[in-house]
This record gives C-alpha cells, structure tokens and sequence, in this order.
C-alpha cells in the first residue's frame, strides 16, 4: 500500500512540473534567441542623429538592409512590415505604435539623407532609415548582423545594383535579438510573431 501511494505521489509531482514548465513559443519566422551576431547598430538616422536600439525601447523592433532603387524584395518587405503595423492597430488601438521598422541602406552613394527619408516615410512616417556615413561602417553594421551585399554593375557604363540577404531581423521590447523572419513569409505570419512578442513571449 506504501509503495502503491508513493507511486501515485511520484506521478503527481511529474504531472505538476510538466504543468509547470514552461512551454517553448512557437514562432512562424526562424527563433534565434540567445543569438551572439545582430546585437545592436549605432548609425546616423536621415537627420543625422545616431541612432540605437535603446532608442526604441518597449517596442518590437524589425531591422532590414536594402537599398532604395531595389526593384522587389526592399518595397515588399517594407509594405509589409507597414501592413502589420495597420494591423496591429486595427486589432488594438496603440499597439501599432509598439512596432518600429528600421531601415539600413546598403546603398549610400545613392541613397542620400534625402532620399532615405523620402523612402521610408512613403510606407509609414514613423519609419526610420540608417545611412552610413562611409563604407567601412556600412561594412561593420552588415558583419555585425551577418548580412550579405555585393555591388553589381548594370547593363550601361555606371549603372549597378545590389545583392544583398533578403531577410529582416526581429528584436522584442527589451531590445534582444529574436526572429529572423525570410523574405516572402507574409505580412500575416509577421504579425503573429509581433503579438506574441508583444504579449512577452
């Protein structure tokens, strides 16, 4: 009889840390938490103000490298990212303003201040574009988050384009490195991941 009600205490408390461990989120982009690469960036903004992570505390923090004159993925990424936003404010009032998209251009012989404000502010005026102030900055922020680019030229004498990752990197509110989310993956999917971050997952 002992035995038997040890056996039964044993399963109990088996039951009970099952209940109680926690259960691993389930995110639709690839979790990369506890990630050593793509910490933080310290880049002028298109007003010439440096910019950090710390900057955007309490938010959901989606980070892209692309380029203004990108023909596909950099406007669909960001038309994305601008969908979610609208959606998390249609779901909720004010948790649109708890996701901010950061744009850094790989591109910065073209993309003038000027014109990286003018790019981003055409998907949604809170957006943020990062220029670098020279290549070798440009090339520390890509390595930092293990980003590719390559300068390609073009058809005609000093034309180019840009290879680069087609990816985004999502950072939750208290500013740690958590998704990196694959171009195409859709703005649904996105969002999912957003609340759950949002709600502290």
């Amino acid at each position: 009889m002992k035995i038997f009600t040890h056996i039964i205490a044993l399963c109990m408390a088996v039951l009970a840390f099952i209940a109680c461990t926690e259960k691993k989120v389930a995110f639709n982009s690839v979790d990369i938490t506890g990630a050593t690469y793509a910490q933080d960036f310290s880049l002028p903004d298109s007003d010439g103000k440096i910019r950090t992570m710390k900057d955007f505390a309490g938010k959901v923090v989606v980070v892209f490298f692309g380029f203004t004159q990108c023909p596909d993925v950099c406007p669909t990424t960001m038309a994305e990212v601008a969908a979610v936003k609208k959606a998390l404010e249609v779901a909720h009032k004010g948790d649109g303003d708890k996701l901010q998209a950061i744009f850094i251009t790989i591109d910065p012989e073209r993309d003038t201040a000027a014109v990286l404000k003018a790019y981003v502010a055409n998907f949604d005026p809170s957006f943020v574009g990062l220029r670098p102030a020279s290549a070798e900055a440009l090339a520390d922020a890509a390595k930092a988050f293990k980003i590719y680019y390559k300068k390609v030229d073009g058809k005609t004498a000093g034309s180019y384009t840009m290879d680069h990752t087609a990816a985004s990197y999502v950072f939750d509110t208290k500013g740690r490195v958590r998704l990196f989310t694959r171009y195409g993956s859709g703005a649904d999917k996105l969002t999912e991941d957003v609340r759950q971050l949002l709600a502290g997952n």
